[in-house]
C-alpha cells in the first residue's frame, strides 16, 4: 500500500509512505525531506 505524505520541504519531490515505511525523513524541526535533500 502506498499513501501520499507530502512534498519535500526543499525540492518539492513527492514523498510517500510505502507499506508502513516513510520514503524520506522528518528532521528535528518536523520538516519532511526526501533522502537526497536529507543527505546534502
Amino acid at each position: 500500500m502506498e499513501e501520499f505524505v507530502g512534498t519535500c520541504t526543499y525540492c518539492g519531490k513527492e514523498i510517500y509512505c510505502k507499506d508502513g515505511f516513510l520514503n524520506g525523513v522528518v528532521d528535528e524541526e518536523q520538516m519532511v525531506l526526501c533522502y537526497d535533500c536529507a543527505e546534502g
